[in-house]
């Protein structure tokens, strides 16, 4: 059966989805119980929550469910931690950016302050949890930690947008790597090369790094339905990581206006974008990502660009200006038909069957 793979084996599960672990608090517990429970893997994307936060998290989605899930962050989570915003590069992004709070009538912001990571104190909270399964993007976790992980019982999945990164992460000691296509919305998590130049699909993503490792590979970026969920189970990844179709569901934390958005015309034209928090990101296009094309080095160093355009965020959701407010979407949101977790995973499962019965018969 497709859905017996090495990685339903090691983690003991029933069928080789996992749902995407959303930052920025559109993760929830239920989203992530709901999948766990229908025989998928749930993860929740943790980096934006304190150590107490993830401890309290975890204590929600263990009393939803008794099933292996997913916990994750960033092991990059600033670009120059630390550093203040030189004047030069604070006057550059007023340039660009001052329009779009004049039309919201908002004054611009002050320099923001230097940001300090938060990443060892939320890791010693992922040592002291021990979830099932813990993975990392943006980075590799250094040697000591990835030993603690295996004495601990912890699976470790990194993410991987080239070969080589994920030749990189193998070496590291991984137990498997998700291959993260540019189809995928959300943050690009590169780390070996600029974004920019990892973006590469994810059906010629995985077959390359199916040559290079010998870890499970499991597929992410332009999977909604069982056709695809297939189709990169046959180019060789042994699990498939769904993340826009699940960001809809009503599960998750998003606000209602992103889930109206995801089910739109709106959704078929997506971007990859610095202009909203320093680091390439996919969403639904909108004025601001297309007003600043080709202008996008006047961003901030990530997060402080989020904390720079955060007054403008909020006016804009208060001024309904839609057209303001970028919305994490991934390409193939025009395809999306569920609205429910446990729908979405029931059609998956049913879906891949079938489609792997129709392969069956006819070249049987």
């Amino acid at each position: 059966m497709w859905n017996n793979t090495r990685v339903t084996q090691l983690l003991n599960i029933d069928y080789p989805i996992f749902q995407g672990p959303f930052g920025g608090r559109f993760s929830s517990p239920e989203l992530v119980a709901t999948v766990s429970n229908s025989g998928g893997l749930g993860g929740y994307g943790a980096y934006t929550l304190s150590p107490q936060e993830i401890f309290e998290t975890d204590q929600q989605i263990k009393a939803q469910t008794n099933q292996p899930y997913n916990l994750n962050l960033w092991v990059s989570d600033a670009d120059a931690p630390g550093s203040p915003v030189s004047d030069a590069d604070y006057k550059l992004a007023q340039t660009v950016f001052q329009p779009y709070f004049d039309e919201l009538g908002l004054p611009f912001p002050e320099k923001p302050a230097p940001f300090q990571s938060r990443f060892q104190n939320q890791l010693q909270a992922i040592l002291d949890i021990k979830p099932r399964v813990f993975s990392f993007v943006f980075g590799i976790l250094p040697a000591d930690i990835m030993e603690q992980c295996r004495r601990a019982g912890i699976i470790t999945i990194g993410a991987a947008t080239t070969p080589d990164e994920a030749v990189a992460l193998e070496d590291s000691g991984v137990d498997m790597i998700i291959a993260s296509g540019f189809e995928a919305g959300g943050h690009r998590p590169s780390f070996l090369a600029p974004a920019e130049s990892s973006t590469m699909g994810t059906s010629v993503l995985l077959q390359l790094v199916r040559e290079k490792v010998k870890v499970p590979i499991i597929a992410a970026g332009g999977i909604a339905d069982g056709r695809g969920t297939a189709a990169a189970l046959l180019l060789g990844a042994e699990a498939v990581q769904i993340g826009t179709a699940f960001l809809a569901c009503d599960e998750s934390n998003i606000m209602p206006i992103h889930r109206q958005q995801l089910f739109s015309p709106a959704a078929k034209h997506t971007t990859l974008t610095r202009a909203f928090t320093g680091r390439l990101g996919r969403g639904i296009s909108n004025s601001i990502s297309r007003g600043i094309a080709g202008k996008e080095n006047a961003a901030l160093p990530f997060p402080l660009q989020s904390t720079l355009l955060s007054s403008l965020r909020k006016a804009a959701i208060d001024q309904e200006q839609w057209d303001k407010v970028f919305f994490w979407s991934g390409q193939i949101a025009p395809l999306l038909k569920h609205r429910k977790a446990q729908e979405l995973m029931q059609s998956l499962i049913v879906e891949t069957t079938a489609t792997f019965n129709r392969l069956k018969t006819t070249f049987s």
